[in-house]
């Protein structure tokens, strides 16, 4: 499991990825946890090299791939 903090990003707090199942889960600041499926491995690197994290999210992610909450914290566990 892969995780990645974005200190700087006033929208994403971290995400973690599972490249054996393509599952992709994003901290949000404000709005909690969400898992996102079947998320190629070069798009979750380009998320990691972005200069802007929330702007990525945006352009790549929002409104491309299925998605759910995670209220439980299955991926990240408890907040910090």
């Amino acid at each position: 499991m892969r995780v990645h903090r974005f200190p700087a990003s006033s929208t994403i707090e971290e995400l973690c990825y599972d490249p054996g199942n393509q599952t992709l889960c994003i901290a949000f600041r404000e709005t909690g946890r969400y898992v996102y499926d079947a998320v190629p491995e070069p798009v979750v690197e380009a998320f990691c090299r972005a200069p802007s994290a929330g702007g990525f999210f945006n352009a790549q992610i929002r409104d491309r791939y299925r998605f759910r909450r995670d209220p439980a914290r299955k991926y990240f566990g408890p907040s910090r």
